[in-house]
């Protein structure tokens, strides 16, 4: 980077007064310098990506998060930037106060946006398609202990990383409606390579432009309907779904971006090839879970209404196009719409959902499969269209994202099509970049390890952590690392209080439990157990506790009223230690605000335990699990997901595996009874007991009774205690304990363990996982 030119176009971006800029004055200054310097290296790579067999990643959700930092540590100008702003008087942290791209929820959009950081550091054609949202997820407070949703206006200052395109503008039709996609392109720069990738974001907008000045009173009031018609679409990620009108929306926003993509994708092969013939021979489009799977009958419309390709070749090419990433076994999770809803909106991709579902009929027949599982794996089964169902049939390749969830895939959930075709299931387990989940959020430990490997070329090879382990017996490296994990301490403890007020001792244990609030993540199990410590300290059965600050971050959907239930019941187990002055000092509970990518950097770099409880079976796969692990936390968890591999990888010996497995559960469920647990056992009946005893309080809302009774005696549509709370409970309190309890009776011995997690993360870069799509189920290179 030429330093003066750089001061020199970024100055004049600027007041006259610099220091009276804004941090939005200089976070627009900096990315526009940025991307001009760079706009060259974009323009060749989007032609490069166009002129071989290339990737097209579709995903209802990419969460980019705060894009600045992390533009320039890949860019490998971060620190000449910082010595700039330095001699400018400047400071590169104020731009903390920049907002995150928080358009997705959890994991599966950061996975997206690890995807592309990886395929543009290893020189991959792979591009995202998504969404631009006008409103993140949403900014999160927690006041009295509950949540508070307000809107997360990401864009108010505008985003000098996105560049609108007009001329690709794409119309989408809608029974009765047409609007624009206009897309707005990031690009996803490769680290240390000239390669950059594009995420094209697509946001609608109204098809014709009104004056509202000079329309009269009727005209006003069409043009306002049909401009919010248009902006709903991409105003928010996930509208409620409650009602028709919410579930309308959302497939309406499915259809939107598949649509405005694989227009897109036709386009640009239709300029350079003259054809389409080909097109199968030249992209792989990778569907993120059912959210882009209308994509399918959308490609097989464009070929044959548009193109005058017959239905049975249009469909040949989708099933060589198309591949399907599974991320979830719950039923609720594999996405089905009502026939008559797609039918109102879409009746042409109703209509070829009917010829897809006929076609897989046919084959089904012509191969002598039996009725029973023909009707078991049809598309449209009564008056439900099975999206799942869709992708398996007409998709090359089926994958799940980690080794448990991907046998599981085979032996239940897509049981049926795995018996059919056994060749198109693959196992990709998910995988992070390690440019920013060590390499940007943790600088101390990342200059440590260049130091003692002579070089960071590890931040582009992370298996060469391994060479590390010979360091596990050092006790002056063990040392120094303690130093880094307790600086890293100590900064997340003074962010915690400026950001939330409160106060934390740097000096204890950092429990940590990070992911997206649902019952199956079982924060209501970390809670109890948070509670079991503090009866058992205050009865005299848990001696010698070393202080432990449990810090849970998590946002819970609007609408999903357990969830915001254990939010505050976390709250209120919080309140009940720290009034208690036998435990204030030895017990703290933190629920962070408005968790997102940016202050996760900061929780992984300084956790010490690493909370990963999901029920055995439930959890794909986990991307949280490893950004902790790389990041020097031990794994507390089950033996689920990726957790699995992680100790495979790292040693149960330096991990802390309690709990059922997915094959004892099998023979536990059936006869499983959750109130027998709770009467046999006073300290379970003592803690569950507490949601009713009044120990905490829901504010009279209702909520914890509920809890109780969910796990006691069911709902309408589940049994009791489905996730296993109770039947795990104790397992899980013990090896807390025991966890905690290796940390205070030697340092270093649990810094070695911590140490050899961080050694042996590397097998959890999105490196390798993306590398192995492109060379099996992509074919790019």
């Amino acid at each position: 980077m030429d330093k003066k030119s750089f001061v020199e176009k970024f100055t004049g971006r600027l007041p006259r007064d610099i220091k009276s800029a804004t941090p939005q004055q200089l976070h627009d200054a900096l990315g526009k310098t940025v991307m001009e310097m760079f706009a060259e290296h974009w323009s060749n790579a989007r032609q490069e990506h166009l002129s071989k067999r290339r990737g097209a990643y579709l995903s209802m959700e990419f969460l980019v998060g705060r894009a600045v930092y992390n533009n320039l540590l890949v860019l490998g100008i971060y620190d000449e930037v910082d010595a700039a702003f330095k001699e400018l008087g400047l400071d590169l942290a104020d731009l903390e106060e920049i907002e995150d791209a928080a358009l997705g929820n959890g994991g599966l959009g950061r996975l997206a946006a690890c995807f592309l950081d990886s395929a543009a550091t290893l020189g991959l054609p792979l591009d995202g398609y998504g969404i631009r949202y006008k409103y993140g997820l949403f900014k999160q407070s927690i006041v009295d202990g509950f949540q508070r949703e307000d809107i997360d206006d990401w864009t108010k200052y505008g985003d000098p990383w996105s560049v609108r395109c007009d001329e690709d503008t794409v119309l989408i039709e809608y029974s009765g409606q047409t609007v624009k996609a206009v897309p707005y392109d990031m690009p996803v720069f490769g680290f240390r390579t000239e390669n950059v990738g594009t995420l094209r974001l697509w946001q609608a907008e109204p098809v014709k432009e009104f004056d509202f000045d000079v329309f009269n009173k009727q005209d006003y009031l069409e043009a306002s309907k049909e401009k919010i018609f248009a902006e709903d679409i991409s105003r928010v990620l996930y509208p409620n779904d409650d009602t028709d009108e919410g579930k309308k929306l959302r497939l309406k926003q499915q259809y939107f971006f598949s649509c405005a993509s694989l227009t897109d994708i036709i386009r640009k092969h239709k300029a350079r090839y003259g054809t389409l013939d080909n097109l199968a021979d030249y992209i792989s489009v990778q569907l993120n879970d059912t959210h882009p799977v209308i994509s399918i009958p959308e490609l097989i419309r464009q070929l044959v209404d548009n193109e005058g390709y017959t239905f049975e070749k249009a469909l040949e090419m989708a099933k060589r196009i198309f591949n399907y990433t599974n991320h979830t076994v719950m039923q609720e999770a594999l996405e089905k719409w009502r026939t008559d809803l797609v039918e109102e909106l879409l009746p042409r991709i109703y209509a070829i959902i009917i010829q897809i579902n006929e076609a897989l009929m046919a084959d089904m027949y012509s191969a002598n499969v039996p009725r029973e599982k023909t009707d078991r794996i049809k598309i449209i089964k009564g008056d439900l269209i099975h999206m799942a169902d869709m992708a398996c049939y007409a998709s090359s390749h089926i994958n799940g994202v980690a080794e448990i969830h991907t046998q599981i895939l085979k032996d239940t959930v897509l049981s049926d099509w795995f018996s059919l075709y056994p060749q198109r299931f693959r196992n990709e387990t998910n995988g992070i970049t390690q440019r920013r989940w060590i390499a940007l959020c943790n600088r101390e430990l990342s200059a440590y390890i260049t130091e003692l490997l002579g070089d960071d070329n590890w931040i582009n090879d992370l298996d060469r952590l391994k060479e590390l382990a010979k360091y596990a017996d050092d006790e002056n490296v063990l040392r120094r690392f303690i130093d880094i994990k307790q600086a890293k301490k100590q900064q997340l403890a003074d962010f915690i209080k400026a950001h939330d007020g409160i106060d934390i001792d740097a000096e204890s244990v950092f429990d940590i439990q990070i992911k997206r609030l649902h019952e199956y993540k079982r924060q209501l199990l970390n809670a109890f157990s948070i509670l079991w410590i503090y009866y058992g300290i205050k009865d005299g059965s848990i001696k010698d506790f070393k202080s432990t600050t449990f810090i849970f971050g998590a946002k819970s959907a609007p609408g999903y009223r357990r969830a915001k239930a254990i939010i505050k019941f976390i709250n209120e187990v919080g309140r009940v230690v720290s009034e208690d002055p036998d435990t204030r000092d030895l017990i703290k509970v933190v629920f962070v605000q408005n968790y997102n990518v940016s202050y996760a950097e900061k929780l992984v770099a300084a956790a010490d335990i690493s909370e990963q409880i999901s029920t055995a079976g439930t959890e794909a796969s986990g991307t949280g699990n490893m950004k902790l692990m790389l990041n020097g936390a031990v794994t507390l968890g089950t033996y689920d997901g990726a957790n699995i591999e992680i100790v495979q990888e790292a040693g149960e010996e330096n991990n802390y595996i309690f709990g059922a497995r997915v094959e004892e559960l099998e023979k536990i469920v059936p006869e499983y009874d959750s109130r027998s647990v709770f009467a046999g056992d006073d300290m379970i009946r003592r803690v569950v007991s507490s949601l009713i005893d009044g120990i905490v309080s829901d504010g009279g809302s209702g909520d914890f009774r509920e809890l109780y009774m969910a796990l006691l005696d069911g709902a309408s549509w589940h049994a009791p205690d489905h996730y296993y709370l109770l039947g795990d409970i104790r397992d899980y309190v013990e090896t807390k304990l025991r966890c905690i309890g290796d940390y205070s009776a030697d340092r270093i011995a649990f810094a070695r363990r911590q140490w050899l997690n961080m050694c042996n993360a590397g097998k959890f870069s999105s490196d390798r996982t993306i590398a192995d799509y492109a060379e099996n189920i992509w074919g790019i290179r």
